[in-house]
């Protein structure tokens, strides 16, 4: 379910944005102050932020700068203030869109898609693909062909993920365990080894292609 924060002192224009997000599938929460948004956002993850800028106790300007200092989450405000250089002002500070008001509801509902439609698109983009295989970044899952590599390893990942995001490169040892460890490099190869030896043991429970190719003397790339 896509979840929405909704941050609104006003009762009434709440309550409508709720009802029409509910009916459009979205599911909503409501905040009535920028101190109560704050809250929900610390513990909170939501997919779309629907906020106004005179709340009581923090401000909404205050509330878009912790979001930005916090979080990318989308961002569309809404605004009385309908001059040029209080809208370019707003987009500045990291809104990723306005509705001034009184606003259309119909017209609300089509920017929140076009956000969400930019969100999908951001996150298909950090998703790495190299022949059969994918790397899927949000859920941490790896697929060959539809058919997912069993039980990966944090390390295992990493590793994977450097691999594909380099296809053509020559990896060293070295910068391979420092990038799957986050660890200064010491020498010992057995780890890596290991592991490298893992992943192919996984890859050919679905697929007779090789995808890691040993470059003797330097490390590791995928297969040409």
């Amino acid at each position: 379910m896509k979840q929405i924060l909704i941050v609104e002192d006003d009762d009434a224009i709440s309550q409508l944005l709720f009802e029409a997000l509910t009916k459009d599938g979205y599911e909503c929460e409501q905040a009535f102050s920028g101190t109560e948004a704050k809250r929900l956002l610390e513990k909170e993850s939501y997919c779309l932020v629907m906020l106004d800028l005179m709340l009581p106790g923090i401000s909404g300007e205050n509330v878009l700068a912790f979001l930005r200092g916090e979080k990318q989450t989308p961002v569309i405000v809404l605004t009385a203030k309908d001059q040029l250089d209080d809208k370019i002002d707003l987009l500045k500070s990291g809104a990723d869109d306005y509705i001034t008001k009184p606003f259309n509801i119909e017209e609300v509902l089509a920017r929140i898609e076009v956000q969400m439609r930019h969100q999908n698109q951001n996150i298909r983009s950090r998703d790495l693909t190299y022949k059969d295989m994918v790397l899927y970044k949000d859920t941490f899952r790896i697929e060959i062909g539809g058919q997912e590599l069993p039980k990966i390893t944090r390390q295992e990942f990493a590793i994977l993920e450097l691999l594909m995001g380099h296809p053509k490169k020559v990896f060293s040892k070295e910068e391979i365990f420092e990038y799957a460890w986050k660890e200064i490099y010491m020498g010992e190869t057995k780890t890596l080894d290991v592991h490298i030896s893992n992943i192919r043991k996984k890859i050919k429970q679905i697929t007779d292609e090789g995808y890691i190719e040993t470059v003797w003397g330097i490390g590791y790339r995928l297969q040409p």
